[in-house]
């Protein structure tokens, strides 16, 4: 394994240098943009004298179906400035006949299944991290935060809110947007007169997918290492004074039926804060944070032996929050923001609340190829749980290399504070833990090579042996080949309290391969095969998973994919473990189990009123057997909302002495737009598993620009004789304004 990690590092380091001087070169569209000399007014016309004479954006490249040609449906875009506004005007035209492709006027839509066009801004140009400002036909906005290139799923951080104006109309045969984005809503350098940029349109009558600057048909649209030349005609001074405001009040009652206490009132008042350090740098404040309004998780069967992940959505933590929680893999994190604000009770080790009483973040830009980030929490102490008040401190330096590459390290630091827990003993005030990490990360300039490797190392009272972590992973990526190597190595006793880590105590390697064909077909847009192999040994070299899968995937042209796949599998167990979940007796540590199984996925046609996403596995589960189903079903009444139903099925059969268990889980889900802002929408979420029914519904009405009223009602029963654990009903206002 050290000897791998060796011809890794180099490996990395040689792809660095050969990225740089043989990536296949990207071509470069350029827009030049001249500074308004009369006031824009937002009506969605254009008719102004700076829109007359502004550079037009046009001849789109297609990116789906293929990418080879200049797209069917013609956008032109247009930009200019002010001393306050960055302004974009666009003419989307349809050729099309019948209704958008929308799925509600709700803000935030999915990229996916909605008609839209979307501006991709990169101030820095350092085609790592940028913005996104998207609207819909019918003026509806959504944005988010572009990370790590854009060049994966997972790049966008669609949580992410802020302030911006927008005014679409509708025409026959075409639809035009004007925008407004307040310079102080962006983070850039003073001085800079080139960013990257570049606009897609999401055509789903048309059934295309178009780019101004070419990007390639296996990246994703929000990829930056393919935006085009922004120059503007003259360098950009500082913003103005740039801090905004944004306080809070809540109200309502709560009940606690398992208790069997008496309704107690809710009410509270805190704020946030945003402070522009600059144009580049952002501190955020926030005092008595409260988050009632922010959406439930979607609940999941849970069969697995370790801990779920669920993502963060509170939005104190959203901006720039790769910086700190994109440290090492997705099952190895030393820092996880939901940590924070939720701690576990030292009697009963389940999670419980725990209030936060301020916090601050300080991150964004020093200059184009250094990035900050500083945040301290302190979360209140509460004797109940056996909870000490405690600090959460993280610091993070990221430092730019090569073309689009960085050296990026962390330090996490988890503190009790004794004069705020004057009940706490000495235990609990000795229970501190920290961790270090450094990681190198690598992106070709082409995107065609990406990859990391990390080193992160605990600290706590117990100084346990082997606290450290190790990874590292490597990608290529172009229209056919898909290859990835990723290795790991989890020292006993590494100990992330703060931060994600499924398990500790072993060593994996996990090369995948995958190959797409295009074929010239009017029904499958690609399809092609790949093998997956995963393999984890503990720290004496025994075996305990092994995992081999093949799958074939389909793409059709009408939206719509699927897979099939065929696996074995091989797990030695660590600890006993109820594999039907439902508290029966339990496999002993140590036993083996090879098993054979088989999945199904589909997914029909999201263009359509009605569509449905399934999946079906079937095979040798342990040592008995399993079969699941799942999947979603929606239906569109556009464009005012969607109706829903999430729904799982596990059937778990095992030999006696053991439990056979059926576990159902359905999530009916409502959501209305009245308009683009007031909305509606009700979740209720049947759990067998954990014999519970939640009901969640919220009320929200957007009465200024990124300032909301809600009302959130609770519920919670028990599944089997539907009597009520707890239920509350909230009500709370926010608003942002700017100082």
């Amino acid at each position: 394994m050290y000897k791998l990690n060796r011809i890794l590092v180099l490996a990395l380091l040689v792809i660095s240098f050969h990225g740089i001087t043989s990536a296949v070169p990207v071509q470069l569209k350029a827009l030049q943009i001249k500074q308004a000399d009369s006031q824009i007014h937002l009506d969605g016309v254009l008719d102004e004298e700076a829109w007359k004479t502004a550079d037009i954006a046009a001849d789109f490249h297609q990116r789906f179906p293929a990418d080879s040609s200049i797209a069917i449906t013609r956008t032109e875009v247009k930009l200019t400035y002010d001393e306050e506004f960055f302004y974009i005007g666009a003419v989307c035209i349809d050729h099309v006949e019948g209704d958008y492709v929308v799925s509600s006027l709700r803000r935030d839509f999915e990229s996916s299944g909605n008609d839209a066009l979307n501006i991709i801004i990169d101030p820095f140009s350092d085609l790592t991290n940028g913005f996104l400002f998207g609207i819909s036909p019918y003026g509806v906005q959504r944005e988010s935060l572009i990370i790590n290139g854009g060049g994966g799923r997972r790049d966008e951080n669609t949580s992410w809110d802020n302030k911006w104006y927008s005014k679409v109309t509708q025409h026959e045969g075409y639809w035009i947007a004007e925008i407004a984005i307040p310079f102080k809503t962006l983070r850039f350098k003073e001085g800079i007169d080139t960013w990257r940029i570049n606009f897609v349109r999401m055509d789903y009558k048309q059934n295309e997918y178009s780019n101004w600057n070419w990007i390639p048909r296996n990246y994703n649209s929000t990829s930056l290492a393919y935006t085009g030349e922004l120059m503007w005609d003259k360098p950009l001074n500082d913003t103005k004074k740039n801090i905004s405001l944004i306080p809070y009040a809540t109200s309502g009652v709560s009940k606690d039926y398992e208790e069997g206490t008496e309704p107690s009132l809710i009410y509270g008042i805190g704020g946030d804060a945003k402070v522009g350090i600059g144009s580049a740098l952002n501190l955020d404040l926030t005092v008595n944070p409260d988050f009632s309004q922010v959406e439930v998780d979607q609940q999941v069967t849970n069969l697995d032996r370790f801990e779920i992940y669920y993502p963060e959505k509170r939005q104190f933590f959203l901006e720039n929050s790769d910086l700190f929680g994109d440290f090492g893999t997705q099952s190895i994190r030393p820092f996880f923001s939901r940590r924070i604000g939720i701690a576990e009770d030292t009697a009963t080790g389940n999670n419980v609340e725990n209030p936060i009483y301020f916090g601050a973040r300080l991150s964004g830009r020093i200059d184009k190829d250094w990035r900050i980030g500083a945040m301290t929490m302190q979360t209140a102490d509460d004797q109940d749980f056996g909870l000490p008040s405690i600090n959460y401190g993280v610091a993070a330096v990221q430092r730019r290399v090569f073309a689009r590459s960085n050296i990026a390290a962390i330090f996490v630091n988890k503190q009790p504070v004794p004069f705020l827990s004057p009940e706490a003993d000495s235990v609990q005030l000795n229970s501190w833990n920290r961790v270090a990490g450094l990681e190198y990360n690598l992106a070709s300039l082409d995107n065609r090579w990406n990859g990391k490797i990390f080193y992160h190392h605990s600290f706590s009272p117990d100084n346990p042996a082997s606290p450290f972590a190790h990874g590292a992973d490597l990608r290529y990526n172009d229209e056919h080949w898909d290859l990835r190597w990723s290795h790991n190595l989890v020292g006993d006793g590494y100990n992330a309290e703060v931060g994600y880590v499924r398990r500790t105590g072993f060593k994996r390697i996990s090369p995948e391969i995958g190959y797409d064909f295009y074929p010239a077909s009017k029904i499958i847009n690609r399809h092609g095969p790949s093998i997956e192999y995963e393999v984890l040994w503990d720290q004496n070299n025994i075996k305990l998973d092994e995992a081999i899968g093949f799958r074939y995937l389909f793409r059709f042209t009408g939206q719509s994919f699927s897979y099939i796949s065929l696996n074995r599998e091989y797990v030695r167990l660590t600890d006993d473990f109820d594999p039907s979940r439902s508290d029966g007796p339990e496999l002993p540590e140590g036993s083996e189990y090879t098993t054979f199984n088989s999945r199904f996925y589909f997914r029909t046609d999201i263009r359509k009123p009605v569509s449905l996403s399934g999946m079906g596995s079937a095979g040798e589960y342990y040592n008995g057997n399993l079969f699941r189903v799942a999947g979603n079903l929606n239906y569109r009444f556009r464009p005012y909302g969607v109706v829903s139903i999430n729904y799982s099925y596990s059937m778990v059969r095992l030999p006696d002495p053991y439990h056979d268990a059926d576990h159902v889980l359905i999530g009916p889900k409502l959501d209305i737009t009245f308009t683009k802002n007031l909305y509606f929408a009700t979740l209720v979420q049947y759990n067998s598993q954990i014999n519970n029914v939640n009901v969640n519904a919220r009320f929200q009405w957007r009465y200024k620009p990124a300032s909301d009223i809600y009302i959130v009602y609770t519920d919670n029963y028990y599944a089997d004789v539907f009597n009520s654990k707890n239920r509350a009903l909230v009500f709370k206002i926010t608003y942002w304004f700017n100082v």
